[in-house]
């Protein structure tokens, strides 16, 4: 009983801050009010009345929703406990009642008229604290060139789908500036020392310093200016922002101002090696640890105001110089302690990854020190990776202090079908139910976003849910009617037969990554199995294009059409590849440049045709993201840099090359495109001349070939060529019969 009256005692904290006053229920109501009139228009508004009232929410003080109304022109109520709870109890009318979508690729908004009656009154109570939002690495895979317009829409998503807890760490930069330059460092220091834009994530955590550097002083005033409006908006809504705070990563340079100061050099990360990583930790027992920490926090709070939960990373997929449990818990409690300095009501928002990404260091002794080292109820442990390999069980839940159910499901956005749904609708409610469970909310934490939508729909329902979903084959016929705005016994079908082939994923196959040879440097060596039956994937991909005389003018459906259509492309390439493989193998000179020859001659280029007709698919619009964030066109040229590295090589020599694998127009044909054709012509080649194929050579030269793309300064458009139906048709007609003929 002890642990559960933590995790509540940690409820009660943070509501206290929520009470709020009159005036915040005024502002909360208004901000759901403009988010309405955002979504729907004015006119389509004003058939809504909505109200946030504090005293709505449950006994426990959990976010409560209520709706009435509606029919025979009559207003639909919409009465919530906070911002966010209001938001959601819109979504779920919008879902539920009038079957309507709302995406990152599209909403699909047709409201019917009338606005159907609730009837009664329905009143939702969620079972949970909280729902958390993002990952360290999505502000660098997905948010990293955002504008407001693009923030304002994300944080409207996330209020419809209730999320009250989220990071916020824009602009933090700009505020290790003022105080590494208090500390003395010089401007040239610090600039040697940030990164990229694109890789500030990792900078944030320990793990990189310098690459991609340095950071324009616009970053800067465009980073705080976001970071206030980020700020206003989320919590107008009711929202917790996450800030950051000091982990205990310092410059190189402080070693000069301070020579005297108890630094450790850690590992190298990342295949990098010291020139941009090997960060220097500061001891816990060092006087200049709470200096640091509390300017830090006291600078930023100063700007930008404080909700009392902080997010920082000291060991993150870095082992610590000691294992011993004493040394772990100095280093934990130091970070907390210099945040209490300045604020004394302060909550650690901590990522679980470490335990899980390093199980041989983190035994036992070794998390309990870190678990122990702050008060129960004061480290706030995110769960971080639970769909697949939930921390809470081996933890004895966190040893008390409280957690947070967390999906992570994508690495590195990268394209690709993908998703374990079984796991995720039972895993947050087998998790509240586990032996003295400190269990406090569920989260959704992909490193990108921007795929794979049923997974974040189903992650968001269960938010509300007490328990999972019933009948996952009903549910995603009915998220197929809602997506597209009308049922389609061909559609809901083909989503059917990708919940059991795609979206089924279980065991350790589920690690979120898009290893498909089409986005990995070839070899002789590559994984081609699957965890599903393709056939499932191209007799959906046949369905959804059945479908097409019906649902073409819906631009969800024709994302879907596509992507699956990328799905399908992504699996003959594995086949054609495995029939050259073969080839080569039995030193079959034809066959080999049969598949070969489709595959990178014909394959490739017929997929980016149809990847380019498609705004949501092309490279054109990535870079343009990076170029509108610039202020000149040097600067525009280093931000696209930045981005080109990120989806490719990652670092100067292919430090974590493909990682960050996207299946974007333009990429397609000047990068994958050109790596496979050089090694088919290689393999061509060993055979013959009857010479061995080297794989260390091959990678020097087609080293090359994507160095010269990331360096390169060709232009990618950013406007669709073509009509995605038709070039889906073409593509199918040329390649399925040859799937269904067994002639690949």
């Amino acid at each position: 009983m002890e642990v559960v009256a933590v995790a509540a005692a940690l409820g009660l904290l943070l509501l206290a801050g929520a009470q709020g006053s009159v005036e915040n229920e005024v502002r909360e109501t208004e901000a759901v009010r403009e988010l309405l009139a955002r979504l729907l228009g004015p006119e389509l508004a004003a058939s809504f009345s909505v109200w946030v009232k504090r005293a709505l929410a449950a006994a426990s003080g959990l976010d409560t929703y209520r709706l009435s109304g509606g029919g025979a022109g009559a207003r639909v109520q919409v009465l919530g406990s906070t911002g966010v709870a209001a938001a959601a109890g819109l979504h779920r009318y919008l879902r539920d009642f009038c079957g309507c979508h709302v995406a990152w690729s599209g909403s699909q908004l047709h409201l019917p008229q009338p606005l159907p009656a609730v009837p009664g009154e329905l009143t939702e109570t969620t079972p949970n604290r909280y729902r958390y939002y993002q990952n360290v690495c999505t502000q660098s895979y997905s948010f990293v060139w955002w504008d407001w317009a693009r923030w304002e829409q994300e944080i409207d998503w996330m209020a419809l789908n209730g999320i009250n807890l989220a990071l916020a760490w824009n602009g933090q930069e700009a505020i290790w500036q003022r105080v590494y330059l208090e500390l003395g460092l010089t401007q040239s220091e610090i600039d040697g020392h940030f990164t990229g834009p694109a890789f500030l994530a990792w900078a944030r955590m320990g793990n990189l310093h310098s690459w991609g550097g340095p950071l324009p002083r616009s970053w800067h005033l465009k980073e705080i200016y976001l970071q206030h409006r980020i700020l206003d908006r989320m919590r107008s809504f009711g929202m917790i922002p996450v800030l950051p705070a000091f982990a205990g990563h310092v410059p190189k340079a402080l070693t000069r101002v301070f020579p005297r100061i108890n630094v450790t050099q850690m590992g190298s990360w990342g295949n990098f090696n010291c020139s941009y990583s090997c960060s220097f930790l500061l001891a816990a027992d060092d006087p200049l640890f709470p200096v640091i920490g509390s300017l830090f926090l006291r600078e930023l709070t100063k700007e930008f105001g404080t909700d009392h939960i902080y997010g920082a990373d000291t060991f993150n997929e870095m082992q610590p110089p000691s294992s011993e449990p004493s040394y772990l818990a100095a280093a934990t409690a130091a970070v907390y302690q210099a945040m209490t300095i300045v604020d004394p009501e302060a909550v650690w928002l901590f990522q679980g990854w470490l335990f899980q990404h390093q199980p041989e260091f983190w035994g036992p002794a070794q998390v309990g020190a870190v678990l122990k080292a702050v008060p129960r109820g004061r480290l706030l442990v995110l769960d971080l990776f639970a769909e697949t390999k939930p921390m809470y069980i081996h933890t004895a839940s966190f040893q008390g202090q409280p957690f947070i159910w967390c999906m992570l499901h994508n690495f590195g956005g990268n394209h690709g079908l993908f998703g374990a749904l079984e796991a995720v609708n039972r895993g947050a409610a087998t998790a509240r139910l586990f032996p003295n469970s400190t269990m406090v909310g569920t989260g959704m934490a992909p490193e990108g976003i921007g795929q794979n939508e049923v997974v974040y729909a189903l992650m968001a329902e269960l938010g509300w849910r007490k328990e999972p979903v019933a009948d996952l084959g009903t549910w995603v016929s009915s998220f197929a009617t809602r997506r597209y705005g009308v049922s389609h016994r061909e559609a809901e079908a083909a989503w059917r037969l990708l919940l059991r082939s795609v979206y089924n994923c279980s065991g350790d196959t589920c690690t979120g990554h898009n290893r498909s040879p089409l986005v990995k440097r070839p070899s002789l060596q590559m994984v081609t199995a699957v965890w599903y039956n393709r056939s499932d994937v191209f007799e959906a991909w046949r369905l959804l294009l059945t479908a097409t005389p019906t649902l073409a003018t819906s631009p969800a459906f024709r994302y879907d059409l596509l992507d699956v259509t990328r799905q399908a492309a992504q699996e003959l390439v594995s086949l054609y590849y495995w029939e050259a493989r073969a080839a080569y193998l039995k030193q079959e000179l034809v066959p080999l440049m049969r598949a070969g020859g489709i595959l990178a001659y014909e394959l490739l280029p017929a997929l980016d045709k149809v990847l380019g007709s498609d705004r949501r698919f092309l490279l054109g619009t990535w870079l343009e993201q990076a170029r509108r964030a610039a202020v000149s066109e040097a600067e525009g040229h280093f931000y696209e840099q930045n981005s080109r590295y990120q989806l490719t090589l990652w670092g100067p020599t292919g430090n974590i090359l493909d990682y960050a694998n996207k299946q974007l127009a333009g990429l397609v044909s000047d990068y994958y495109t050109p790596r496979w054709r050089l090694f088919m012509e290689t393999l061509v080649e060993s055979l013959v001349q009857g010479t061995p194929f080297q794989q260390r050579q091959f990678d020097q030269k087609v080293f090359q070939l994507e160095q010269a793309f990331v360096l390169g300064t060709q232009s990618y458009t950013s406007q669709p060529q073509g009509d995605t139906v038709g070039l889906v048709k073409g593509f199918f007609l040329k390649y399925y019969p040859r799937w269904v003929g067994g002639s690949l």
